[in-house]
């Protein structure tokens, strides 16, 4: 990439950040239906047209990193390690997840509650959340059936992975709703998963012969 190429990204970059910002912080003062694409716009000094040469919609904005987060935990899946035991792949699994939507977050420590609140608060955008989640899950289980075909089958897999993922939401929305920082959010986070794969460490391994009467 020449130096106007990388120029012209890091642009791009910052332009589609500035937009992310600016929408999440119009929907928090004004809220979310009463904000309009062209203030966003205008509150970046862009056109209408160059917000939706990055986003479709205000849903879009809010859920701006979902399908990169979900991207990276299917690639967990599918770079499982030799004879890896499916509550340690889990267990990386749900790491990564965390790590993607808590620790990585491209929101700043004002917005990051902010989103969540806002998701929590619009039905639109609950039933979106809520709609994204399952799919993702839904894919992971597939993925994860695939990857463990011999040991485990899909319905297996997807309470697997609605367990650890259910544990891990429900936590750290909890953390976030007592406005504790991205890090005690991940913490919180993390310890539901330890607490649930407690109960799956045993998954794909043969059963235990019943006692005889």
């Amino acid at each position: 990439m020449d130096e106007a190429s990388g120029l012209r990204e890091r642009k791009k970059r910052r332009t589609r950040q500035s937009l992310i910002e600016a929408s999440l912080r119009l929907f928090h003062e004004k809220g979310y239906d009463e904000t309009t694409i062209a203030e966003i716009a205008a509150a970046v000094d862009v056109s209408t047209r160059t917000f939706f040469s990055y986003f479709t919609s205000k849903e879009d904005v809010v859920f701006f990193d979902h399908e990169t987060r979900a991207g990276r935990a299917l690639k967990v899946i599918a770079d499982r390690r030799p004879a890896e035991p499916v509550a340690d792949l889990l267990l990386r699994l749900a790491d990564e997840t965390l790590r993607a939507s808590i620790l990585d977050s491209e929101l700043t420590a004002e917005l990051f509650p902010l989103r969540h609140r806002l998701v929590r608060s619009v039905p639109a955008l609950r039933a979106r959340g809520l709609h994204l989640l399952f799919d993702t899950q839904r894919r992971l289980a597939e993925a994860l059936h695939q990857a463990y075909a011999d040991e485990i089958d899909l319905v297996e897999a997807a309470a697997a992975v609605g367990a650890v993922a259910g544990a891990a939401h429900l936590a750290t929305l909890i953390s976030v709703d007592r406005d504790e920082p991205p890090d005690r959010a991940w913490e919180a986070g993390r310890r539901a998963v330890d607490i649930t794969l407690h109960g799956l460490a045993a998954l794909g391994r043969p059963a235990a012969p019943a006692a005889e009467g």
